[in-house]
């Protein structure tokens, strides 16, 4: 069974694809999204000022929320495999807009430059990826 699960037959692509979906999906809604998502307005409105960067700079509060909502629940729906293609589109965005705030902050702030926009682009490129691959076989997803 191990070594089963360690080649490249379709039963440890989806395995692997699991466990990325998993810990990808838990580290955002835990670390990122659940904050942003229970801050309310206030959180919302300084998270949706971030669209400034791309040149939008109407409603910050609904692009907060929409950062949040993409941060929370479309992490909850990668980890379930539901709605995989559009929550990973929508993960995605919010991560390229996460990077470029910090690669728009002042030189000398701690969080700038391409060291601060790391993480966000690490998880822009699993959530690119998960565009590509879709949920794998364990997901709840059905399969056609």
């Amino acid at each position: 069974m191990l070594r089963r699960l360690f080649s490249s037959d379709a039963i440890s692509v989806d395995f692997g694809l699991l466990v990325a979906r998993v810990g990808i999906g838990l580290s955002m809604l835990l670390f990122h999204g659940w904050g942003k998502i229970t801050g309310g307005p206030e959180t919302w409105a300084r998270v949706g000022g971030n669209m400034e960067n791309l040149g939008i700079t109407v409603y910050p509060v609904v692009w907060g929320f929409l950062a949040a909502f993409a941060e929370s629940v479309c992490s909850s729906l990668l980890i379930l495999g539901v709605l995989f293609r559009p929550a990973a589109f929508l993960l995605a965005f919010t991560m390229m807009v996460a990077a470029t705030r910090h690669l728009s902050l002042p030189a000398d702030s701690p969080a700038s430059g391409w060291s601060g926009a790391s993480h966000a682009l690490e998880i822009m490129s699993i959530a690119i990826c998960f565009l590509f691959t879709g949920p794998g076989r364990f997901s709840l997803t059905p399969r056609r």
